[in-house]
């Protein structure tokens, strides 16, 4: 079980105070066309083990470390969510390969850094950055929608802002809650990524 449930709420709140130093803006959606530039990237732990989220501090770190990728090599973030074996972003870029090139650079400094300090020089780590187009305005809906409640859906939290790794906060802040409770409705997820989604284990 994934210690965040375990921690007390000062312990909590400190990790929250730590992560607010990095926190980005939620960005607008952006008009979708035929020829789209937005996309889900997803990449998840190997077999699912919980490695990123061996602490609060990894989490931090790795949530830090993952947008400074994203925004080298896209033009928009609009939702991203980190869980501790796996994470999805939702993008705009022009060059996806561009940008899995520098999450796979993310991933080999992570992996060497984390089985240095965890004592597992040969563990692999990582599974691949994955790549989704989003091919109409309800599917860039119902995909955001599923990133900001991932990790409501894999029951870490009761309500997305309660979650530290991801940019919901933001989102319910820029867009208002009548805004987004519209928006859930009107492009529910329903069985969204049951087959891709990695359980928790």
């Amino acid at each position: 079980m994934y210690l965040w449930r375990r921690m007390t709420d000062e312990q909590r709140q400190a990790a929250l105070r730590e992560r607010q130093a990095n926190r980005r803006p939620w960005h607008g959606p952006a008009h979708i066309q035929s020829d789209t530039s937005l996309y889900l990237l997803t990449a998840a732990c190997y077999e699912h083990a919980h490695i990123i989220g061996a602490s609060p501090e990894r989490m931090v770190e790795f949530e830090k470390e993952l947008l400074e990728a994203l925004h080298a090599r896209c033009e928009q973030v609009f939702a991203w969510i980190v869980l501790p074996n796996h994470y999805h972003a939702l993008v705009k870029t022009a060059d996806v390969k561009a940008a899995i090139a520098e999450i796979g650079l993310v991933h080999g400094r992570t992996s060497y850094r984390w089985n240095g300090e965890d004592n597992q020089r040969k563990r692999h780590d990582w599974h691949r950055c994955a790549e989704t187009a989003m091919k109409s305005e309800r599917h860039y809906w119902a995909t955001l929608n599923y990133v900001l409640n991932n990790a409501v859906r894999h029951g870490y939290v009761e309500r997305w802002q309660d979650w530290p790794y991801s940019n919901a906060e933001d989102y319910l802040a820029a867009i208002g809650r009548e805004r987004a409770e519209a928006i859930w409705r009107d492009f529910p997820i329903l069985d969204f990524g049951a087959d891709w989604d990695p359980p928790e284990l």
